[in-house]
């Protein structure tokens, strides 16, 4: 299933992150997709705080991996973009973490995609119309049903 949002705002943004942290379960992988500057530390900011996750959320653009537990699950945020290698992921226990008890959040989950699991959640990030707008496309795996009734489906 795919779903769409389109964020006029970052205040838009931050509401599509918390829609999404509230239909996360342990185990989940969230897979972001984007060009640079598009926002994926942005909303992976936003599905922090509507996991209740209270510590800074930083980009782990050098240190691959940043991981909070003070939200209502583990949260495991890699940023991919710098690896030059899949070996450095596993290195520091990526499947471990992809199958293991909390969230994963995946920056730039394309440039690993063997890597990624079929159940995985895609969202793609693009660019608006306006400077700070920005279109959300939501690819949900065949085995999940959510109730986003704020997201539009999107026709194929």
């Amino acid at each position: 299933m795919k779903l769409q949002w389109i964020a006029q705002a970052e205040q838009e943004t931050q509401r599509f992150g918390r829609l999404l942290a509230e239909q996360l379960r342990s185990g989940d992988v969230v897979a972001l997709i984007g060009d640079l500057g598009t926002g994926k530390t942005a909303l992976t900011k936003a599905v922090a705080a509507g996991l209740g996750v209270s510590e800074m959320i930083t980009s782990p653009t050098f240190t691959i991996l940043c991981e909070y537990h003070s939200g209502r699950l583990p949260l495991y945020h890699f940023d991919v973009y710098r690896t030059g290698d899949p070996d450095e992921l596993f290195e520091i226990g990526f499947e471990e973490y992809l199958f293991g008890d909390g969230v994963c959040i995946v920056e730039w989950a394309d440039l690993v995609p063997d890597l990624m699991p079929s159940n995985c959640i895609f969202v793609r990030i693009a660019y608006g119309q306006e400077e700070s707008q920005r279109k959300y496309e939501l690819m949900l795996p065949q085995d999940r049903a959510w109730s986003f009734d704020e997201l539009q489906p999107q026709e194929k």
